[in-house]
């Protein structure tokens, strides 16, 4: 190629070249045009944005500094701000310092180790510093691995008062307060400001109030620790006490200040304590219950037991205060043979604790305990979840159901045995019960008494039998009508329409029942009437006995009063032989036994006929005792015995008739001389009584046998000693004329005592008329 050629080539190629350069330049100016028309944009949007953002900064009151890990610290915020803080913060001598490290200074000086923990591992922290016009909230974190310190000055309520959840709470009927982080009184409500009993928050904070002492340690432990607290206090105020919740909420934004709330809880207080009075009196009632309870929970375990539910069992008392659940305390029971013996315990024990899901009472059960005491068991809901057990030991009560079931079954069978027609009406009118005689009396069957029912129903079938209207009408007053005043027991007779007589009584029973009965009489008042006949014939005829003893007694007197004068004139006679002057006394004294015999005969008849009359006077006894002693002591000294009287000294004189009580001696010692022999006594003795005088003639006889004593007073019967007749048993009769007894005291072979009680003044229908006595007749007596 020549020369000239590769001179042209080169010189193209360099052209080309250039131009190639110069387009690639412009394009590349373009480009560096357009990138720096970016940068200026976003510059330009960046110092809006940092403008922004210190408008932020400047439009609070609060400064920030940026720490670095050489000790230095840039300061954000607006100068106002940061003036007023350096103005509270630095003297004269740090006002030329930087005003970054003055305030960095004052904010170590609080903070201390938590501020290098903060510039070295970006703890965050919260710390309080005061100032000379009042206190900053210091808050320390960590962004973007650089340490960052915000200082705002205190103050929660600000215009929050004006606002409507000012009012709100300024308004809210429970004391509400604001403390700030130094613990310091910032804001009360009306009732709190109410409670301190001052006007407003200034004047507490002057007068240094606080709600209460353990409010402000639950308030300031809920600062310290940014945790809501809760607790609870009493205060007295207004002459009461009253019970408060105290709630204390940090404040949000962590500035240190704490909201607290007291809630006053002093009705709550007093319900719950009067719940729990009642519950204890609830629990004290049941445990003076016979029956033991047992309450189990929701949880199944034992929630209260009494006393007679741990000695029904004899469980031991510091096991149940363990509160064992339901199925251990039936395990225990198991243990101890205290429950019924079953052979699937396992199926048994799990109905058992399938009750806790029921919503109703289930049905009493039963449990037969294999010591022989049987148990009533009663399950219910509880209330408050759980179930409610009730044990009744009722074994005595099954005796006496089963002892009362045979006396009731019993009482039928002696009932259905009587003859008498029975039937018992309920206070309602229903008849109860009747016996076989009343079906049989009445002609009826049992299917037409339990048919009929009630009174009137069986009245009207017995009406056919004894149609009595006034019968029947009567008996229904007894039965139905409940005044007390009717039910009385009555009785009556009737006659039926077969002619037959019957008797009828009711009595009231004690459960309000009545019990009627009937009973056919006709035989017994036949026989009655028979008796009576019998009677008035009987009497008829001891009249005409007393009368024929009465005249046969008075037609013998008279020939015994001639013979008796005609044996004394015989032996008046001088020139009788002495023998025949022995018969005419011998009959002389046969004629005057007689007569005394005939006497006594003709008393007892008067007595027997209720004529005799007492002749009552004031009868000194010792006197009485000495006349008759002095008749009888010839006859007992011609037998060769002795008589012998005793009579105290002052014997207090009794209300009698002499002649009757003389009488009575008189046969007693008749009496004795008969019985003793040759060398023999007779005693005669009073002595005096609280209420009586007892005389006693006592002989020392041959005695009376112990056969014969019991009728030894007895009229007209064979006695070994003295023979038949009437003396002894008119001696008795003559002192219980008077109100006495008479009475025998003999052991055989060693001779009898016959002792007459006679009371002080003669109690006795037998005594004449006469006129009454003062107290001290017998002490007049006496002188």
């Amino acid at each position: 190629m020549a020369e000239a050629d590769i001179a042209y080539v080169a010189t193209a190629g360099a052209a080309g070249l250039a131009l190639a350069l110069s387009a690639w330049a412009a394009r590349l100016r373009g480009r560096l045009a357009e990138r720096n028309a970016a940068l200026e944009t976003a510059m330009a949007a960046t110092r809006v944005d940092l403008a922004h953002r210190d408008g932020a900064l400047a439009a609070f009151e609060d400064v920030r500094l940026a720490l670095t890990p050489g000790g230095g610290a840039a300061r954000l915020g607006a100068p106002a701000t940061w003036d007023a803080l350096l103005k509270e913060l630095a003297t004269a001598e740090d006002v030329a310092d930087d005003p970054a490290l003055v305030v960095l200074d004052a904010v170590r000086e609080v903070a201390g180790p938590r501020l290098d923990a903060l510039i070295e591992r970006g703890e965050p922290f919260d710390a309080v510093m005061e100032g000379a016009a009042g206190a900053w909230a210091v808050e320390g974190r960590s962004a973007a691995g650089a340490a960052w310190l915000r200082l705002s000055r205190l103050g929660l309520v600000g215009t929050a008062a004006e606002s409507g959840l000012g009012l709100l709470a300024d308004f809210y009927p429970s004391p509400t307060w604001v403390v700030d982080a130094a613990g310091r009184l910032a804001w009360a409500n009306r009732a709190w400001l109410a409670e301190m009993k001052v006007e407003s928050v200034e004047t507490a904070r002057e007068k240094g109030l606080s709600f209460d002492r353990g409010a402000d340690a639950i308030v300031a432990e809920a600062g310290r620790l940014h945790q809501r607290q809760e607790g609870f206090r009493w205060t007295t105020g207004g002459g009461r006490r009253r019970a408060w919740r105290i709630v204390a909420e940090p404040a949000p934004g962590g500035a240190g200040a704490v909201l607290a709330f007291a809630l006053d809880m002093t009705e709550a207080e007093e319900t719950r304590d009067t719940l729990r009075r009642h519950v204890e009196a609830h629990d004290e009632t049941l445990n003076h219950l016979a029956d033991a309870v047992a309450i189990f929970g929701p949880s199944k375990r034992l929630a209260f037991h009494n006393t007679a539910f741990q000695q029904l069992f004899s469980l031991d008392p510091a096991w149940l205060d363990e509160r064992p659940t339901h199925a251990e305390l039936l395990d225990r029971l198991r243990q101890r043979r205290q429950l019924p013996e079953v052979v699937d315990y396992a199926g048994w024990k799990t109905r058992e604790l399938d009750f806790y899901g029921a919503s109703a009472a289930a049905p009493d059960d039963s449990w037969s305990l294999p010591d022989g005491r049987t148990l009533r068991v009663v399950r219910q809901p509880h209330p408050l979840g759980g179930v409610l057990l009730l044990f009744s030991d009722i074994t005595d009560e099954l005796k006496l159901r089963s002892r009362f079931n045979a006396q009731l079954q019993v009482q039928t069978a002696t009932l259905d045995k009587l003859n008498d027609a029975v039937a018992v009406f309920g206070s309602d009118g229903r008849i109860r019960l009747h016996n076989e005689a009343f079906e049989a009396f009445w002609g009826v069957t049992g299917e037409q008494l339990r048919t009929a029912g009630d009174f009137d129903a069986v009245a009207a079938l017995c009406q056919q039998t004894m149609p009595d209207p006034s019968l029947w009408l009567g008996l229904k007053a007894r039965v139905a009508d409940p005044d007390p005043e009717s039910r009385v027991p009555i009785s009556g007779e009737g006659r039926t329409a077969d002619g037959r007589v019957a008797a009828w009584q009711t009595r009231p029973l004690p459960d309000g029942a009545t019990l009627v009965a009937f009973s056919d009489v006709t035989a017994r008042r036949e026989l009655e009437q028979a008796l009576a006949a019998k009677a008035a014939a009987l009497e008829e005829s001891q009249a005409l006995k007393r009368e024929f003893v009465g005249s046969v007694s008075y037609e013998l007197r008279t020939p015994l009063t001639t013979i008796v004068g005609y044996s004394e004139l015989l032996e008046a006679q001088t020139d009788l032989p002495e023998r025949s002057r022995q018969h005419a006394g011998a009959i002389r004294v046969a004629a005057s036994q007689l007569a005394d015999s005939i006497d006594d005969v003709l008393d007892m008849a008067q007595i027997d006929a209720g004529e005799m009359e007492l002749a009552l006077g004031d009868v000194r006894v010792c006197d009485l005792m000495d006349e008759a002693a002095a008749r009888a002591r010839a006859r007992i000294e011609g037998r060769g015995a002795v008589l012998s009287v005793h009579c105290p000294a002052g014997l207090r004189p009794i209300r009698a008739d002499a002649q009757r009580v003389e009488q009575a001696l008189e046969l007693l010692l008749d009496n004795a001389a008969r019985a003793v022999g040759e060398g023999g006594a007779v005693t005669l003795s009073a002595e005096s009584g609280p209420a009586e005088v007892r005389i006693r003639v006592e002989d020392t006889g041959r005695g009376i046998p112990y056969h014969l004593q019991a009728h030894v007073f007895d009229r007209f019967v064979r006695r070994e000693r003295g023979g038949p007749g009437v003396g002894l048993a008119l001696v008795k009769a003559l002192v219980e004329l008077h109100g006495g007894w008479a009475e025998v005291e003999s052991e055989p072979g060693k001779g009898a005592a016959f002792i007459l009680h006679l009371p002080l003044e003669a109690q006795t229908a037998a005594a004449a008329p006469e006129l009454g006595l003062g107290p001290d007749w017998r002490m007049a007596g006496v002188d």
